[in-house]
């Protein structure tokens, strides 16, 4: 009794499901399947945190190194898992280049926006133009910190929290500005505008106070805040505060320009000096007597009437 539900347990345990190149399926093959890639992913999970312990430890190691090596080896792990799993299915991978053929074809048809993204996304974890943390801004308009590079897509957190993904062919085929790419200084100009009459030094003293108020503005022999007359406006004199900042630091909402116009307005109100409003100032002369006599013409109207 016990020996036939033995034999009956192996057959079911050993029972074609379905064929796969006239190989077949069985349950057997289909809970090794499904285990082989279970443990490929505790793997990858296991070995990316043992990434991330060993950076925080060292601290020799950034973060977007680090999120290239943890997504590499995901890929390559699952890639692993995914052959052995195969072959434990029995599916014969002398016949791949028909696989890769037809899966060519199906490129070629409708997939092609996909394959774009998966390329772009392979060629910005390798050649690494940009990097989780990076301030960037896009051709179509999109500006923020990078938050993920994946495979199709590239996470970018706006200025408002946005979370926005771009595919990443869009890096590779538009225009992209990188403010971190090399160095994460760089300079910005902030036009404001005064009254005519003002004192041009009382100006420059107090724009430059201005920008010292901003936690985030560079002081240095080289990067000091200053402070330029760039035109003379129909209603005001036009300066620009020009200041250096550290992308890095700038705080995650909020536009920079804006902070600095805020603490622009508070310093040129408390030192009197007049930011203008768009105004026309009208001169009168007098006219002389014989001009205004002259003027004094009768003429006819339309009507044929005398006006004067």
């Amino acid at each position: 009794m016990f020996e036939e539900s033995f034999t009956t347990l192996d057959e079911l345990w050993n029972y074609p499901l379905f064929l796969i190149n006239e190989s077949p399926i069985t349950i057997n093959s289909l809970i090794w399947f499904v285990v082989i890639m279970m443990v490929g992913i505790f793997i990858s999970r296991l070995l990316r945190k043992g990434l991330a312990r060993i950076a925080d430890a060292k601290r020799s190691i950034s973060e977007s190194a680090l999120f290239t090596i943890g997504r590499m080896l995901h890929y390559l792990i699952i890639s692993v898992a995914l052959l052995i799993s195969f072959s434990m299915l029995g599916i014969d991978f002398s016949n791949l280049a028909i696989v890769v053929g037809a899966l060519g074809v199906g490129i070629g048809f409708g997939l092609q926006s996909i394959f774009n993204n998966f390329i772009s996304g392979l060629i910005l974890l390798f050649e690494r133009p940009l990097k989780v943390g990076d301030l960037v801004e896009l051709e179509s308009g999109v500006r923020g910190r990078i938050k993920s590079i994946n495979v199709r897509s590239t996470q970018i957190s706006t200025w408002d929290n946005i979370d926005i993904l771009v595919p990443n062919s869009e890096f590779i085929s538009g225009r992209v500005t990188n403010y971190t790419y090399t160095n994460d200084l760089r300079r910005i100009h902030v036009p404001f505008g005064v009254a005519y009459g003002s004192d041009k030094t009382l100006v420059q003293s107090a724009a430059i106070e201005a920008a010292l108020n901003v936690s985030f503005t560079l002081n240095d022999k080289e990067h000091a805040p200053d402070v330029w007359l760039v035109n003379f406006g129909d209603n005001s004199l036009d300066f620009e505060l020009v200041v250096w900042i550290q992308g890095n630091k700038l705080p995650r909402r909020g536009s920079p320009v804006a902070l600095y116009l805020w603490e622009l307005e508070t310093t040129l109100g408390q030192r009197g000096i007049e930011i203008p409003f768009p105004q026309r100032d009208l001169h009168l002369r007098s006219v002389s007597e014989e001009i205004h006599s002259g003027l004094n013409i009768s003429a006819k109207n339309t009507d044929g009437k005398e006006a004067t």
